[in-house]
């Protein structure tokens, strides 16, 4: 874990512009005469970060892209940003301070799983980070669950058969092309993930992976894509295969629903691949609500996982020396803090 900013530590800065706000009324007699008008509140600014975890960040292979899974976390304070800020107002305005971390050079767009987003929404992302940031963003989850999740959000049709499963015409219109066209050059992967469902609801491991390289195939060529499992008997030969023929990545997941990072290499060779994609969402045999109210506020490492770390840093340098590029996205459910685990691994690939 870094240790903490001191007086005159480097602070890594990229320039972001913002309009300046516009009154949308017209100013009274009592405003003209006001002695001290309310100041409006400071934007968030990125953290004050130690020459250490500048070394450590500059030490990154360049291929390789680290980020973390969202950035409105209020316990990110001196880690990432520069003040206390709500989780509503990180979601509004702390995007331009994440970018500007030394190390922070990815982010995983999660929301697009619930619902899709605009073109405009990925643009105006675009348009507050610098030209090597790169973003990981997860399809609409209709496109990979058989059944429609029992969710409110959903309402009377959770539970019921989902027609839109392997649509390419969904995928198509309400996730790659506003991606594309939003984000262009910084889309850095589409992520397709799969959530844990019975392996029989999708005809089995080898009618899935048909169906998969079906999808895949029609889909809009251009993008990366990756595919996120998290059902074990669905991965294997066929499976890796079929992202092989199509050209996408398996997205290298730490769940507890699946096997390690090893055997999951094994039966989809990263050597084979674009790019490395990967995922380190949950660890320490623990649930996600119970992982949740164990590492609030997400500002330290609670429950360091070395052989993740260990695992992840092999993956990445396999696509380095392949001059490949690697995406790793880490959620604070990992070990306590994303950015601290992001900075674990760092040092990992620094170090050896």
């Amino acid at each position: 874990m870094p240790p903490q900013a001191t007086p005159g530590a480097s602070c890594w800065t990229a320039s972001v512009c913002y309009p300046r706000p516009v009154s949308r009324r017209p100013a009274s007699q009592l405003d003209l005469f006001r002695s001290s008008p309310t100041p409006r509140p400071a934007r968030v600014g990125p953290a004050v970060v130690t020459a250490d975890f500048t070394s450590v960040a500059r030490s990154v292979p360049p291929e390789v892209r680290i980020g973390t899974s969202s950035w409105s976390f209020p316990g990110w304070k001196d880690i990432v940003y520069d003040r206390t800020a709500s989780a509503a107002v990180l979601a509004h305005d702390g995007l331009p301070a994440y970018a500007r971390h030394p190390l922070l050079r990815a982010v995983g767009i999660d929301r697009t799983y619930y619902a899709p987003v605009a073109r405009e929404t990925f643009a105006g992302w675009a348009a507050v980070v610098p030209e090597d940031f790169r973003f990981v963003v997860k399809a609409h989850e209709l496109c990979t669950a058989v059944r429609v999740p029992a969710h409110e959000r959903h309402g009377a049709r959770g539970g019921e058969a989902n027609d839109r499963f392997l649509d390419v015409a969904h995928a198509r219109d309400a996730v790659v092309a506003p991606a594309v066209d939003g984000l262009g050059h910084r889309l850095g992967a589409i992520l397709f993930q799969f959530p844990p469902q019975d392996a029989r609801l999708v005809g089995g491991a080898a009618r899935f992976a048909e169906r998969l390289h079906a999808f895949l195939s029609a889909l809009t060529p251009g993008p990366l894509y990756a595919v996120e499992i998290r059902t074990r008997a669905l991965l294997g030969p066929a499976y890796a295969a079929a992202l092989r023929d199509v050209g996408a990545c398996h997205c290298f997941t730490v769940h507890p629903t699946m096997p390690g990072l090893a055997a999951q290499a094994r039966l989809a060779d990263p050597a084979l691949m674009p790019a490395v994609v990967a995922r380190w969402m949950l660890g320490g045999g623990l649930g996600y609500e119970e992982a949740r109210a164990r590492y609030r506020p997400f500002d330290r490492i609670v429950d360091p996982d070395d052989a993740t770390c260990d695992g992840l840093a092999d993956l990445c340098r396999t696509a380095a020396a392949l001059r490949r590029p690697a995406f790793v996205i880490i959620n604070n459910k990992a070990e306590g803090s994303a950015p601290l685990s992001a900075f674990r691994l760092a040092r990992r690939l620094a170090h050896g």
